[in-house]
């Protein structure tokens, strides 16, 4: 099975924390089978706090969905992730945006991420590593729903 992941950070040394959440899910959770490259963006939602460091990771994975939301979030936590502002600091925020071609539906966990179309910040990386990925809601690849949202974005 493969996930496709969004990573990112805006507390303390941002790159440290992504390589330690990178590591932990390398070792607990499959395989990374591709990294994109890092980008330094304004803060969503909560503006009130540092930039972030973001990035996408695909992952070969042989856990299910809600197995790997349980890891993603013993990870925070092992990375003192504190939920107190939404959208608030982090030192880690780790997301499934997509999961192979499924979707899920329920009331802890949305597949695809309900809105990883209209970031950037997550889709930018992710047409890096995955350009071709199908959301299985709308049928578009990933690079189309990064180049709609630019487009929009530019108007």
């Amino acid at each position: 099975m493969r996930a496709a992941l969004s990573i990112g950070s805006n507390m303390g040394d941002r790159r440290s924390y992504i390589e330690e959440a990178l590591r932990q899910l390398a070792q607990r959770a499959g395989t990374l089978a591709a990294v994109s490259g890092f980008i330094e963006t304004a803060p969503y939602g909560y503006t009130a706090q540092e930039n972030f460091l973001n990035g996408a990771v695909i992952l070969e994975t042989t856990l299910q969905p809600h197995d790997l939301l349980s890891v993603i979030h013993d990870i925070e936590e092992n990375l003192h992730r504190v939920r107190i502002i939404r959208w608030g600091p982090r030192t880690i925020d780790i997301d499934i945006v997509l999961f192979d071609d499924r979707i899920v539906e329920e009331d802890d966990l949305t597949i695809p991420h309900s809105d990883f179309r209209n970031r950037s910040f997550v889709l930018r990386p992710l047409a890096e590593i995955a350009p071709n990925w199908i959301d299985p809601v709308t049928g578009k690849t990933v690079a189309a729903l990064l180049e709609a949202l630019e487009a929009f974005d530019a108007d």
